[in-house]
C-alpha cells in the first residue's frame, strides 16, 4: 500500500499582546510548524502541530530535518488507539528527543484516525468531553500593563502570570485589585530558593494557586525544599518533559504539567496524565504558543487533567484556523465533528505570517 505523503509549513503569526516569559527575550511573534498528512487510501488529510522550542533542543529547521526519518518509521500504522501507540513507539525507538517534531506527527495521525472512524478524538481515545475551564496567560510586562490585561481578561475563571523579574510581587498585587478568581504563578526556571522563599508567605496572602517551574530544570533539591515549606502547590514543567521524568519527581512536588509538545503529541500525554495520576500527581495540561490545532488537540485529553492552561491560540493575533470555541464557561467544546474538528481559514482572510 502507498505510503503517508506530509506537507509542511513553518508559520510566524504576531501575539495579540506581547508575550514574555523570564527565559525568553523574545515577545513579539510566535513560529510554529505544520503539517499534513495524507492518507492515500482514504484520501482524508490529518492536521498535526508541533510548536518548537530552542530550549528543548528544537528549531523549525530541525523539525523539518526529522520528519522524513520519523514519517519512515511511523509507516502505514493501524488505524486503532494501540496501532498509533506502537507507531509512537516506533518514532521514539528510531529518535530520542524532538517532541515537537513528534507531537506534530502524532496529532497529524489521530485526526486522520478519529477522521477515518467518524469520532472526535476525544471519543475515540475513550475519553469525556466534559473539561476543566481554560485559564489565561499573562506575559512579563510593567505591573500597570498586565494589570490592564488582566482586566480584559477577568472572565477567565484563572490567570495565569508569568513572573520571575524585580517586579514580580507589584505585578501580582495589580493583578490582584482586578481579579477576583485564581491566580497562578509561573516563574519558567527564573527564581533562587531564596527568593522563592521570601515571596512565599505574599503568594499565600494573595491566594496564589499554585506555583510552576520555579527553579532551574531537574534541581530536585530546590523544588523539594520549597514544596516541603508550602501549602500551595509546587507544579513541575520544563522538570517533566517526558513520562520517563515521572518517577524523579515522586515526593518532590506535587503536580506535573504535560504539554503536547514537549512529550510527542496525544498520545503521549494521555499516557503521561494517567502515569502521572497514577503515580499520585496533580495534573496541569499546558501548551505553548499554538494555533487552534494544538489547543484541539490537548483539549480532547483534557478530562485527565485538574488544571488547564490551554490559551495559546488566545494569544495569537491571527490563528488560522476555525472551529474551536469557549463556551461560557471558558471550556473549549469538544464537538461531535470527527477528529480535531478545526479547518483553515479563507487564504484570503489569513494572510500568511512573516
Amino acid at each position: 500500500m502507498a505510503a503517508l505523503t506530509i506537507t509542511t509549513e513553518v508559520r510566524t503569526i504576531a501575539f495579540r499582546d506581547p508575550f514574555r516569559i523570564a527565559r525568553d527575550p523574545n515577545d513579539a511573534t510566535a513560529t510554529t510548524v505544520l503539517v499534513e498528512l495524507r492518507d492515500p487510501g482514504s484520501g482524508l488529510v490529518g492536521l498535526g502541530e508541533g510548536f518548537p522550542d530552542s530550549y528543548y533542543g528544537e528549531t523549525p529547521a530541525t523539525m523539518v530535518a526529522v520528519f522524513p526519518l520519523l514519517l519512515e518509521a511511523v509507516g502505514l500504522p493501524e488505524w486503532t488507539v494501540d496501532g498509533l501507540a506502537a507507531a509512537g513507539a516506533r518514532m521514539d525507538a528510531t529518535l530520542g528527543n524532538n517532541g515537537a517534531a513528534k507531537c506534530a506527527l502524532d496529532i497529524a495521525l489521530h485526526d486522520l484516525a478519529a477522521k477515518r472512524a467518524g469520532l472526535p478524538i476525544h471519543r475515540f481515545l475513550g475519553l469525556s468531553g466534559a473539561i476543566p475551564p481554560t485559564d489565561f496567560t499573562l506575559g512579563i510586562d510593567a505591573p500597570v500593563v498586565v494589570a490592564e490585561r488582566a482586566r480584559r481578561a477577568a472572565h477567565f475563571p484563572a490567570l495565569k502570570v508569568k513572573v520571575g523579574g524585580p517586579a514580580d510581587l507589584a505585578t501580582l498585587e495589580a493583578v490582584r485589585a482586578v481579579h477576583a478568581g485564581s491566580i497562578r504563578v509561573d516563574a519558567n526556571t527564573a527564581w533562587t530558593l531564596d527568593e522563592a522563599l521570601a515571596l512565599l508567605p505574599e503568594l499565600e496572602r494573595l491566594g496564589v494557586e499554585l506555583i510552576e517551574q520555579p527553579f532551574p530544570a531537574r534541581r530536585y533539591d530546590l523544588l523539594r525544599a520549597l514544596q516541603g515549606r508550602s501549602a500551595l502547590p509546587i507544579v513541575a514543567d520544563e522538570s517533566a518533559v517526558a513520562i520517563a521524568d515521572l518517577d524523579a519527581l515522586v515526593g518532590v512536588v506535587a503536580g506535573v504539567n504535560v504539554k503536547l509538545a514537549k512529550c510527542g503529541g496525544v498520545g503521549a500525554a494521555k499516557r503521561m496524565l494517567e502515569r502521572a495520576r497514577a503515580l499520585g500527581f496533580r495534573t496541569f495540561l499546558g501548551c505553548m504558543e499554538e494555533t487552534s490545532v494544538g489547543i484541539a488537540a490537548s483539549a480532547a485529553v483534557a478530562s485527565l487533567a485538574d488544571w488547564v492552561d490551554l490559551d495559546g491560540c488566545l494569544l495569537l493575533a491571527d490563528d488560522p484556523f476555525a472551529g474551536l470555541e469557549l463556551d461560557d464557561d471558558c471550556r473549549w467544546r469538544l464537538g461531535p465533528a470527527p477528529g480535531l474538528g478545526v479547518a483553515r481559514r479563507p487564504v484570503s482572510a489569513n494572510p500568511v505570517g512573516g
